[in-house]
């Protein structure tokens, strides 16, 4: 079979542990039979990013603004343990971090539905979208120890470094620590736009929840930014397709999203996204069954799954013993990037090999073949299911790619 052409390439963004493992099998079962690949590659495993001072990660997120589309493995964030174990020079940075603050931003994550997989929450029967902001808070914040008898404020300077504003935020009487966070009103109204264009095309109600009531300028500015917008440019838009936008306190969302039955965009500052992603994406079975996307305000994708590096299977696949780690999250990287640079470059049969790909690992699971994760959530009448290791698993579905 002749191997389906591509003329721009992605930008490939190489990963940590377990995920890089399946990174190169899905590459060497479920693509490059397929597709000649072209890509532009870059190594964020963690070593390299500690070699090259992390400009690897720059340097991917600068070439994803150049050819468009990127798919990126998932990758190790290093804490005071990872920095022994590897031997590291520093504690870097999230690459996600550094890459969403880059592109500026929205990641999209949706989970992915398959037959005989329920959700935890029996109300949910469509699924529920997650807009999470890509930029700012604790991601990009200054931290610091305190020693007591010291004192933290909160100081703003002009252009000139003379002091404009002086706000005292903690005497402290013992040892402590202190957190600087910030957001911009330009990358808040990108978020904005983002999440309105999304919800139209995707035509799903819009739900918004921050903490205003506390935090009565960071998160009010967020409130404030989103109802302009929404007034000036989409009311009259989504009243015409019949969906709604709702601003409300994030608790309030929390618990019209249990008892809703899905089909929303909720959007969500970063931090809120971090965690409520993962949230929704156990609940509907599986963290390695969730699509993810980061979409920056001039269209730029970067895919990626939504998940971590698997790092106790990994420590198992180094002894050489059998994993049965869900890939479909990572398989599903891969196949939104080649959607979208078929899309982008009027391609069409690249897109249809990427859906083809998307069908046929949902009907692998159908059928009763799957990893480890998802045998104790399938129930589908007829159906017995049979573990998989991840190998067998990706075979399996190229067997169904192959009919």
């Amino acid at each position: 079979m002749e191997k389906i052409k591509m003329t721009v390439p992605l930008v490939e963004m190489d990963g940590d542990e377990m995920t890089r493992v399946l990174w190169g099998w899905i590459k060497e079962i479920l693509i490059e039979p397929y597709v000649d690949l072209k890509t532009e590659y870059y190594d964020l495993g963690l070593r390299e990013r500690d070699r090259t001072d992390d400009a690897v990660t720059i340097a991917a997120a600068e070439a994803t603004l150049k050819y468009g589309v990127a798919v990126k493995c998932a990758t190790i964030t290093p804490n005071a343990q990872r920095v022994e174990e590897y031997g590291l020079k520093q504690m870097w940075k999230s690459p996600n971090g550094t890459i969403r603050r880059i592109l500026d931003g929205t990641v999209f994550r949706s989970p992915i539905l398959v037959k005989g997989i329920t959700p935890y929450v029996g109300g949910w029967k469509k699924p529920i979208s997650i807009a999470r902001h890509a930029y700012g808070d604790i991601y990009n914040s200054v931290e610091s120890r305190v020693s007591g008898g010291n004192s933290a404020y909160l100081v703003i300077c002009d252009g000139e470094g003379k002091e404009v504003e002086r706000k005292l935020i903690h005497n402290f009487s013992s040892d402590g620590i202190i957190q600087g966070v910030h957001n911009l009103d330009n990358s808040i109204a990108a978020f904005a736009r983002s999440c309105f264009n999304y919800a139209l095309s995707s035509k799903l109600d819009m739900w918004f929840g921050a903490k205003d009531t506390i935090s009565k300028i960071y998160d009010h500015r967020f409130k404030d930014i989103f109802a302009e917008i929404y007034r000036n440019e989409y009311q009259s838009a989504f009243e015409r397709e019949g969906i709604t936008y709702m601003y409300t306190l994030i608790d309030d969302v929390v618990a019209r999203v249990i008892r809703s039955e899905g089909g929303i965009l909720w959007v969500c500052k970063n931090y809120d996204g971090d965690v409520m992603s993962d949230m929704v994406a156990t609940a509907y079975g599986s963290l390695g069954m969730m699509s993810s996307v980061l979409v920056s305000p001039d269209n730029k994708y970067e895919f990626e799954a939504a998940h971590g590096t698997v790092t106790r299977h990994y420590y198992n696949h180094l002894k050489g013993q059998e994993t049965s780690t869900n890939p479909v999250a990572t398989i599903w990287a891969w196949t939104g990037a080649l959607k979208k640079r078929g899309e982008l470059d009027g391609n069409a049969e690249l897109s249809k090999f990427a859906e083809k790909l998307e069908k046929a690992t949902v009907e692998t699971i159908e059928s009763g073949y799957m990893t480890g994760d998802l045998i104790p959530l399938f129930d589908l009448s007829g159906v017995v299911p049979v573990k998989q290791n991840s190998r067998q698993f990706l075979r399996k579905i190229a067997e169904n790619l192959n009919m």
